[in-house]
């Protein structure tokens, strides 16, 4: 039911049942939040959006306050921005000045509060708690001094990723947000999705930086660095350079980083076709024998390093196969010939957890780690920005030869569903011998954080889902050890719309920015000729001459985590 209220002198339409909040945002009026979050129930806790309505005397916190129809509203008043601003000085009185070296400082929101209600001085000092920074985690760091106990992170991790890594602990101006029983935020509590660094509105969640150790490997001598950039990450960072958000930057990536000094730069891409394949021919070797079902997608650490935590009686159905990210380290670290001992690797990714995977023990091959050092979508952004490169005044170029081919398959992984639509259509083809039609798979593209169908390959069908958070894989989890038997492939991104949206992304994305990031992919796919990996002539060169054929003992070797006993 519409209905019109007052708000600011002018008539605006509210719907009942909205909070008013909702309806101002919904109006263009924007109101400061802090502990605010889409989707969320309200908790009306930072006071930051309170507003001043006709007849109360005390101010409301717009977020939690359903709208009524009497209402006279006033967002921006001088009691309420006196609020705002006494609210903010609090926050500020025992927090860090560290702002000109903090993680976050421009795009803190707590900082950019601070500046909108043109606090210039702190007028009130709090007493400031030293707290330990906690260095455990391999992918992300805590620093409680800076914590503004909005509670974001905390309900994040509990409702979207059923995981509960961090809480609440304490009482009154004792209480932080923390592990359990205080321990460090380790591994053994946190899957390192990354999704708290997102929601974090100051410097208290940070990625591991690994730009000093990159430099580091730059300066080395007779080093050959070589980064390999992901395609979504190419599809993410041009909003950061005042670029059109969504526009593929590959080639201008790519010059950037052989200008700061990697000697060759490559698509990730050519290994995700790899990847592709290898699932899609462990899959079909498992229709053919009709055991260990489902097979589940390894492409995600975090996804990864939750199913074996949780179901380490299953691990049979998680796949061997390496995440394109180590598949790329292989070929370049173990395929390069002579001079491969000089290799030294980057891996460019849009995930915290990727930092995790790089240091498993099972990705030492032989002498050393498959990848040296891996870089966010945010610490690319900074490192091209340390190095004073003009993205709008530079030629793009391609990547280096030889791996620079690659389907349009291998652009889908990006988005959730991409992984299981691409090993659909190759895996249909290795069964039937026939190309999937249509090749486009709608059901697996809806947008839904849970994406199902089932594909017919001669007699034969086959069933494939895909879920995004750990929320909705856990979901899953309890239908297929309830009994449920009609799915084969389960892709599952622990990052709700997959990589896109991954924990290395840059802050402050909105719903719109994540939107043009899936279409600048899927055009991507609908643009080129070669949607397939097993049409790639990379692929099949490669396989041809050194790997024989997808699954077999040399490519086991290379791209699988142990020998393949499927």
């Amino acid at each position: 039911m519409l209905f019109t209220i007052e708000v600011n002198g002018q008539q605006i339409t509210a719907r009942r049942g909205e909070t008013i909040l909702e309806c101002l945002l919904r109006n263009g009026i924007k109101v400061p939040t802090l502990c605010h979050m889409d989707g969320y129930s309200p908790t009306g806790a930072c006071r930051i959006c309170v507003v001043e309505v006709e007849g109360r005397n005390e101010l409301i916190p717009s977020c939690s306050h359903p709208v009524e129809e009497w209402m006279k509203i006033k967002t921006h008043s001088p009691k309420v921005i006196r609020a705002r601003k006494a609210n903010v000085e609090l926050l500020l009185s025992n927090h860090p000045d560290e702002c000109l070296y903090c993680e976050r400082n421009g795009s803190c929101e707590l900082q950019n509060l601070a500046f909108d209600l043109n606090i210039r001085e702190r007028r009130l000092n709090g007493q400031k708690h030293e707290y330990k920074k906690d260095y455990a985690s391999p992918a992300i760091l805590r620093d409680p001094s800076k914590c503004i106990l909005c509670g974001r992170c905390v309900r994040l991790c509990e409702t979207e990723q059923e995981v509960g890594a961090i809480d609440f602990y304490g009482r009154g101006n004792t209480m932080m947000i923390g592990t359990s029983y205080n321990h460090c935020l380790s591994i053994k509590n946190c899957h390192n999705c990354g999704q708290c660094v997102l929601v974090c509105p100051t410097g208290a969640l940070y990625e591991r930086q690994h730009i000093p150790k990159v430099q580091e490997l730059l300066h080395k001598p007779e080093a050959r660095v070589l980064a390999h950039l992901s395609p979504t990450v190419a599809a993410s960072v041009a909003s950061a350079f005042g670029l059109r958000s969504g526009k593929d930057l590959a080639g201008l990536i790519a010059a950037a980083l052989l200008k700061i000094g990697f000697f060759k730069v490559y698509d990730t891409s050519a290994a995700i076709d790899i990847h592709i394949m290898e699932n899609a021919a462990l899959l079909k070797k498992r229709l053919e024998a009709g055991e260990n079902f489902p097979l589940f997608s390894s492409c995600c650490p975090a996804w990864v390093h939750y199913f074996e935590t949780f179901y380490p009686h299953m691990l049979k159905h998680l796949s061997p196969v390496l995440s394109p990210m180590q598949i790329m380290g292989s070929m370049l670290k173990k395929n390069s010939g002579t001079e491969a001992a000089n290799n030294l690797v980057v891996g460019i990714m849009p995930c915290t957890a990727k930092k995790h995977e790089m240091q498993r023990p099972e990705m030492y091959k032989g002498t050393g780690m498959l990848t040296d050092a891996v870089l966010t979508t945010r610490e690319l952004i900074n490192l091209i920005k340390l190095h004073g490169v003009d993205l709008e005044n530079i030629d793009p170029v391609l990547p280096n030869a030889p791996y620079h081919v690659r389907s349009t398959a291998a652009r889908l992984y990006g988005v959730s569903g991409g992984a299981a639509e691409a090993i659909a259509r190759t895996l249909f083809f290795m069964l039937t011998g026939q190309e999937l039609e249509p090749i486009r798979i709608s059901e697996l593209r809806n947008g839904n954080l849970r994406r199902e169908v089932k594909i017919k390959a001669g007699k034969t069908q086959i069933g494939f889902v895909a879920v995004s958070t750990i929320k909705e894989a856990r979901k899953l989890m309890d239908e297929i050890l309830g009994g449920r038997r009609d799915i084969h492939f389960v892709e599952v991104m622990a990052c709700p719309g997959g990589c896109i949206n991954g924990g290395g992304q840059p802050i402050g994305a909105d719903e719109k920015d994540l939107k043009l990031r899936v279409k600048s992919l899927y055009e991507t796919d609908e643009r080129e000729n070669i949607r397939v990996a097993h049409k790639s002539p990379l692929v099949n060169e490669f396989y041809q001459k050194q790997f024989e054929y997808p699954g077999s003992p040399t490519a086991c070797e290379f791209f699988h985590k142990a020998k393949n006993q499927a």
